[in-house]
């Protein structure tokens, strides 16, 4: 009969080493791993979201942001002494220093920093306010698409539309005050003849005025009417705006 026999096998320090090497190796995480062995561990791949933009405008609406914190102080919502004989709720826009006025009566106004007609584009005359929207849609009158026939042929309202907010019209003209996605265009000549505020300045004026109100907008060669501000309420009380409907965001920079 034959016999077997167990034979115990002894293994080298060698060999219990790199078997514990081993084990430890793929319990590491694996850019450990790599600091280990000595080479560079291939990253995971990050691509950055696809972003259509043509012709100055985007695909996504911009971020919330406080808007007033944008502007300078000459242009931050203030009461001030106004000279011109105006009766209180009357709009008085000058041009020439890119301001708003609300008429309160008293020899005082609320002044509002805004955006204006670029060059080419600025004008004067009496209308008044014959309708108000939120959120309004955007439809670019014929002779804008003309210029820029990129230009899509209805924008629905929300953050991403160039009229903000809220849009007062005035009279049967395509001339409108309105709100804008881009407050840091507040101060500048350049829109195609509309007059904007940030949304939350809009959405101030827009709760203050009535359909029918008289909307004067001066030349540029005109003169400062107010000086100063009112040392009892310098800065009013910014109204909270909640987002409204999502659209398309395209750049106000140039298109109203």
């Amino acid at each position: 009969m034959t016999k077997f026999s167990l034979v115990r096998r002894s293994f080298s320090p060698r060999v219990v080493t790199a078997c514990a090497f081993a084990t430890a190796l793929l319990t590491m995480p694996i850019a450990a791993q790599a600091q280990t062995l000595g080479y560079a561990a291939m990253q995971p791949q990050f691509y950055p979201q696809d972003q259509a933009y043509s012709q100055g405008y985007a695909s996504e609406a911009p971020q919330a942001a406080d808007e007033d914190a944008v502007l300078p102080d000459r242009l931050r919502r203030q009461i001030v002494s106004f000279d011109r004989n105006e009766p209180a709720g009357t709009i008085v826009i000058d041009t020439a220093n890119t301001y708003l006025y609300y008429v309160l009566g008293n020899g005082r106004a609320l002044r509002y920093g805004v955006g204006v007609g670029r060059e080419g584009f600025t004008w004067s005359g009496v209308q008044s306010v014959s309708r108000k929207a939120e959120w309004p849609d955007w439809h670019p009158p014929a002779e804008m698409i003309a210029r820029q026939p990129y230009l899509p042929r209805f924008v629905a309202g929300g953050p991403g539309n160039p009229l903000g907010a809220r849009a007062m019209y005035l009279g049967s003209s395509e001339y409108r005050i309105h709100g804008t996605n881009d407050p840091t265009t507040i101060g500048k000549f350049v829109s195609s003849g509309c007059i904007r505020l940030t949304n939350e300045d809009v959405t101030d004026l827009f709760s203050r005025v009535s359909v029918g109100a008289k909307v004067v907008v001066l030349p540029k060669n005109a003169p400062l009417m107010a000086r100063g501000g009112d040392p009892v309420r310098k800065r009013p009380v910014v109204t909270t705006l909640h987002s409204g409907r999502q659209a398309l965001n395209i750049s106000a920079s140039s298109v109203d």
